[in-house]
């Protein structure tokens, strides 16, 4: 195999920079040469290809976003849409694909290799819904981003005596709304893989106020519900006033944590690797902090869920 192609497809996330600097890097390790593809599947189906050398990736490792952009692609979906991505590929000359992105990204990166395309997957999305592997590439940052602003407002609303409800996003999974809660000592925690008990959210707060506890923080996954819902039954049940912050696509912004950095990195180099030895259909992950590879068709029928013991600390830690 002497070239290679990369694309990001789907939501950006913090990290994609890193992985694409590496998937570059570690071919021309190898004396392969790598072609990156802008704007996902619909790039691919433009022909929208560029060269990319060592020093095209230079300086881009602390970058959020994506230096190739990304972009949804309904042609994509279609079989003639899948023909002419797959014309372009070979065309091209490319004989591999690094996929970087999540579970939309994959089902395409499984279509291309059974078309006889052989495609590695990157899980890069800052939900961790991925199955197969312990992280996906930008949820740490995501987190980050999160406990930080929950820090902030913590602040006002211990100044005004206040119940603040934070949104994260999350719309099936629940991965960044409990571990930023947990990380940022929120009273109650509503995620989506659980139902919501708010007699037992108002008795936290109660009991919180007793002690002489002056505010109350409450992060909920955006799949739960609207955070003005959660605040309209909060007020309706315990007639306090509360406040509401949605941090929406600030979580998916800004430089990549170090720990984002050296998982992209390491998928990235390993993903290569991968191809180079013939693999094709799996995902680069990370198990244990051990390189692992998956294959995909199998983790596309699984479901990541929640860690159960870290739901139960999350209660535990709220008393």
């Amino acid at each position: 195999m002497r070239t290679i192609g990369v694309l990001t497809s789907g939501g950006d996330a913090p990290g994609m920079n890193a992985a694409i600097r590496a998937v570059v890097r570690q071919a021309a390790a190898l004396n392969m040469e790598v072609i990156g593809i802008a704007r996902g599947y619909a790039g691919l189906i433009q022909g929208d290809f560029r060269r990319l050398n060592t020093g095209a990736v230079a300086d881009i490792i602390h970058r959020g976003g994506t230096i190739l952009l990304t972009a949804r692609s309904e042609e994509f979906r279609t079989e003639a849409g899948r023909a002419i991505a797959l014309d372009n590929l070979r065309r091209e000359g490319i004989e591999g694909l690094v996929v970087i992105g999540g579970d939309g990204s994959f089902h395409g990166a499984v279509h291309l290799a059974k078309k006889g395309m052989p495609t590695v997957g990157i899980p890069g999305t800052i939900d961790n819904d991925i199955a197969g592997t312990d992280y996906t590439i930008g949820f740490d940052t995501a987190v980050n981003t999160a406990v930080e602003a929950i820090n902030r407002i913590r602040d006002t609303a211990t100044s005004h005596e206040r119940i603040f409800i934070i949104e994260v996003m999350g719309r099936h999974s629940g991965q960044i709304a409990l571990a930023a809660g947990i990380a940022g000592g929120a009273e109650s925690i509503l995620i989506p893989e659980y139902p919501v008990d708010y007699d037992q959210v108002v008795e936290r707060i109660e009991r919180g106020r007793h002690r002489g506890k002056l505010h109350s923080i409450i992060v909920v996954a955006e799949g739960v519900g609207s955070a003005l819902e959660v605040s309209r039954e909060i007020g309706k049940r315990t007639k306090l006033e509360s406040r509401v912050t949605i941090l929406g696509h600030i979580q998916r912004g800004g430089a990549p944590t170090a720990f984002d950095c050296l998982l992209a990195s390491r998928l990235g180099a390993h993903a290569v690797k991968l191809l180079a030895s013939g693999a094709s259909s799996r995902m680069a992950g990370i198990a244990a902090n051990e390189l692992v590879d998956r294959d995909l068709e199998t983790i596309l029928q699984e479901k990541k869920t929640i860690d159960p013991d870290l739901y139960r600390l999350a209660e535990v830690l709220a008393l």
